[in-house]
This record gives C-alpha cells, sequence and structure tokens, in this order.
C-alpha cells in the first residue's frame, strides 16, 4: 500500500483524537474507555500529485525560514481555526493543554508495555501496532501509530525499531509529547525508504519536528535507497530542479541527543537540522558514493548551541555545511573522505539570512577531499555576517584545496559579496595536498576580510610528478587582511 504524507498527517491528527486520554477513564486493560485498539485505527485518505519543482539544493535553507508563513508546513494545518465542535481535539502531534503533573497512571497504554519490572520506561515497538520487517510493506502507518502512542504517553517512553527491515515512505514524528523525560527512538535494524519519489511530497523522508529532549539512538541504519533516484538530480544544470529527499530532518527539536547510529545512501542531505537549539549528535556514520550529487553528511540552518563529534563521513557533496544563522556551533572528531570538506555555506544567496558566529572546528581528518577548510559566499549577495571561526589541528591527506575562503562561490561573473568575513583562524593544519596553490583566501573588494590568522600551516605538495617544479608552491590573497606566526608551508602571500 502506498502511504503518502497526507496519509501520515491524517494518522496523527485521527491518532490523537482517538488515543487522546488525558481527561479519560482508564480500563482495567490500560486502554481509555472507548478507544479502540491500534489495530481498530482507521486509515486516512491518501494525497494525490507530485511536489512542484524547487530549487537547487541550498534552497532547503530558504525553505525552512519562519518568513514563509503563508506556506504551511509538510505537518501543518490550515491557518484557519477549526470548527467549534473540533476545537477539544490535539493538534496534529499535540495534545491537550495543561497536563497534569506527574508520569502516567494505571497500567500501560494499547502496545505499549514496560521496559523491565523495574524500569520506569514503557516500550512501544512498531511490531506491535502492525510493522512488518519484509522490506516490501509500506510500514508508515504503523509506524505513526507507534509514535502517537508514545509521544501522547505522560511517562517515560522509548519507541523500538527491532532488528530487520523495514520499508517506510514520508515518515514524520511530530511533537510537543506530553511527558516531562526525553522519549526514546532505538532503532535497531534498518529502515528503508521508499525509492519512489512520487511518496516524497516535500524533500525530506524521516522528519523529527517540534520535540524538547528527543534521543535517537540504537545502532540501526537509515538507508535512502538514493541510487534509484541520483540520476533524476540535475540541480547543476536547471535552477529550477527538484530537490530529492533528505534522509533525516530535525526541525525545532530543542535539548535533544543523537547518537550511534548510520545514514546511508541518502537521495539528498544525511541529516538536515533546522532551528533548533542545544543539539547534540556523536558517533555517526555516513555513507554514499564519492559522485552521489547533493548528498551532504549534515547540513545545519539557524540552529544554536550544536555539539558534534566523531562522525565517519565518505559521501558525495559537503562533509558538513554550516548555513546561515547559527552560531556557538563546536565540531571535533569528524572524518571526512570521499566529499566536499568542512565547509561554512554557501551564505548569501537568499534575502534577510542571520549571520553566522562561533563555528569552531578541531580534531578532524580529511582524506582525498575536493576541499579542506572551506567558507563560502555567493557573490551580489545581501549583506549578512560570519565571523569567529576556527578551523584547528586538522589533518589534510591529499586534499585538492586545503584553506579556501571563495567569495565567488557559484559564479565568477557577478557583483562582489556582501558577506563580511572576519576573525578567522586556520591553526595548525598538516599534511598533504594534490595543488600547487593550496591556500586561497579570494575575499570580496566591497566588503575584504580582515582579522585572518593563519598559525603553523605546513602542507607539502604530493600531486602529479609532472607539476613538481613547474609552479610554486604558493598561497593566493585576493582582498584579505592576514597575519601570520608559526610555520608557513606554502609561503605565506605576498
Amino acid at each position: 500500500m502506498a502511504i503518502r504524507f497526507a496519509a501520515a498527517r491524517g494518522v496523527i491528527l485521527l491518532g490523537f483524537a482517538l488515543l487522546s486520554c488525558s481527561a479519560q477513564e482508564v480500563a482495567p486493560s490500560g486502554r481509555p474507555q472507548g478507544a479502540p485498539a491500534p489495530s481498530d485505527l482507521a486509515k486516512a485518505p491518501l494525497s494525490d500529485g507530485l511536489p512542484d519543482a524547487l530549487s537547487p539544493e541550498d534552497q532547503l535553507d530558504a525553505l525552512s525560514l519562519d518568513d514563509f508563513q503563508d506556506v504551511p508546513s509538510p505537518v501543518g494545518l490550515p491557518d484557519e481555526p477549526p470548527p467549534d465542535d473540533l476545537q477539544d481535539v490535539p493538534s496534529a502531534g499535540g495534545h491537550q493543554d495543561d497536563p497534569p503533573a506527574g508520569g502516567s497512571q494505571g497500567a500501560p497504554p494499547p502496545g505499549g508495555h514496560p521496559e523491565s519490572e523495574t524500569s520506569k520506561v514503557t516500550v512501544f515497538d512498531v511490531t506491535d501496532y502492525g510493522a512488518v520487517a519484509d522490506a516490501q510493506t509500506d510500514n508508515v502507518e504503523a509506524f505513526m501509530k507507534t509514535w502517537i502512542a508514545a509521544c501522547h504517553w505522560r511517562g517515560p517512553s522509548k519507541v523500538v525499531i527491532p532488528e530487520g527491515k523495514f520499508l517506510v515512505g514520508q515518515t514524520v514524528f511530530q511533537g510537543p509529547c506530553n511527558s516531562p523525560d526525553p522519549i526514546v527512538v532505538e532503532t535497531r535494524g534498518t529502515i528503508l525508504a521508499q525509492p519512489d519519489l512520487s511518496e516524497y511530497p516535500s524533500p525530506e523522508w524521516f522528519m523529527f519536528e517540534d520535540i524538547n529532549q528527543l534521543v535517537v539512538k540504537g545502532g540501526g541504519t537509515f538507508d535512502g535507497q538514493g541510487a534509484f533516484a541520483w540520476k533524476y538530480n540535475d540541480c547543476h544544470q536547471n535552477a529550477n530542479c527538484l530537490v530529492l529527499p533528505t534522509n533525516l530532518k530535525f526541525h525545532k527539536v530543542n535539548n535533544s541527543v543523537v547518537q550511534d547510529i548510520t545514514s546511508l545512501n541518502s537521495k539528498s542531505f544525511h541529516f538536515f537540522v533546522t532551528n533548533s537549539y542545544n543539539f547534540t549528535a556523536f558517533n555517526l556514520t555516513i555513507t554514499a558514493p564519492g559522485n552521489s550529487p547533493n548528498t551532504d553528511g549534515m547540513h545545519l540552518s539557524r540552529c544554536h548551541t550544536v555539539n558534534l563529534s566523531n562522525f565517519t563521513i565518505k559521501t558525495g557533496d559537503d562533509c558538513l555545511s554550516v548555513g546561515q544563522g547559527n552560531t556557538n556551533v563546536n565540531i571535533t572528531g569528524m572524518y571526512c573522505g570521499p566529499g566536499h570538506g568542512l565547509s561554512v555555506g554557501s551564505l548569501g544567496k537568499y534575502p534577510n539570512e542571520e549571520d553566522v558566529k562561533g563555528i569552531v572546528w578541531r580534531s578532524c581528518t580529511l582524506n582525498g577531499t575536493t576541499n579542506g577548510a572551506r567558507i563560502k559566499t555567493w557573490p551580489g549577495s545581501p549583506p549578512s555576517q560570519a565571523s569567529s571561526i576556527v578551523y584547528q589541528d586538522i589533518v589534510m591527506n591529499d586534499v585538492k584545496n586545503p584553506i579556501i575562503i571563495d567569495q565567488k562561490y557559484g559564479a565568477h561573473l557577478a557583483k562582489p559579496s556582501r558577506v563580511k568575513i572576519s576573525n578567522v583562524i586556520f591553526k595548525n593544519i598538516a599534511g598533504t595536498t594534490i595543488s600547487k596553490v593550496p591556500v586561497t583566501l579570494s575575499c570580496s573588494e566591497l566588503v575584504p576580510c580582515d582579522g585572518i590568522q593563519m598559525m603553523d600551516i605546513n602542507l607539502a605538495y604530493n600531486g602529479p610528478p609532472n607539476f613538481q617544479h613547474s609552479l610554486p608552491f604558493s598561497s593566493l590573497c585576493q582582498h584579505a587582511k592576514v597575519s601570520y606566526s608559526g610555520k608557513q608551508n606554502p609561503p605565506p602571500c605576498p
């Protein structure tokens, strides 16, 4: 059965209307009186039609802006208020106002069971709600029912996706949830994305939205099955190209942790984190072929206080990209390669972009990537700023462009960028490069870079032997105010 996104949204609405038990008496069976079992939940109607064409991959930043008030979010409801007879029905992913204090009361809800005799956590296993691990049945409805029950539970809860291969279409786990405790999603098996692009009316596959205190863990895999879709990515030549689905999107997810999971062969970005606060991720494995288009490992947009550590990223685009509006981001222990490097940007493509400040990269290794430590902005951009950026203790192994500021990203015959770059430190960067110009600081002539510090740079040429002596090993600087200290190889700009 093909369950489209609108169907998942309908299941959320219907599920909360039926499972809402905050004001109901709990029967001895643990089910609210009059409420059906999970298997009795009706199926929502399917939606038809394909999404309109979207612009290139980094338009995802623009799509996440709150300024687009007239465009409902993928799981949003119509702007007009519901009829009076529906005022008491929770909105999609939501619950009744003012839940009672404390944990749950009575027996676990239908489908839930205690994690152990001594644990206070109630487990909601997707197989108890109808999920089948046969890699063929679309389990989106079962996944949504499981999430609804777990999110609605007023005590500690855990969604479990056990071992096996579960096929699912576009899925949204949406809050806010009732419990004051973190809600856990433990993925032990493999979740397979529907390969059919008509199943995705919006550019995400598995989304977590409007949740406080989420934990995603378990050692499982989210397999986007991107090989079926990459041939349809023509963003390199079509400005109105269709943006393919991100594997995992986190939108308005605060005080949360993602750990010990794998993202495999995403159709587009592997992870997209937007409008979130206090987001931590560690021990992630991100894998796609080096020629897979727009498969950024993780992209951040408008996030504050982010801590990322110990990723292994092998993909076809930026290993990590920090877009507009991010502040206080700490990134450590990344392994990147193949890929396009560790990027701040691209910045300045859209109006009203927010500034970027306080981005620190430490103890990372890049192997055979096209770029290393990179800051990129579009020419002819609206004004904004990128400041207080640090790349420190970075190892380069045969990287093409180990250190690069590119303020003519995407075009070279346009007006200067108006993104002001300042207070950037490149410190203790060492290794090998296949370029004779491994340091390029190409800044805007309109708002030159200032406060650029190059400290202890030690790169050795390891490119084709026929270029070993034909060109000087050098640095290139344009419109940049740079200071140097410690060893400098290649030599500083004149």
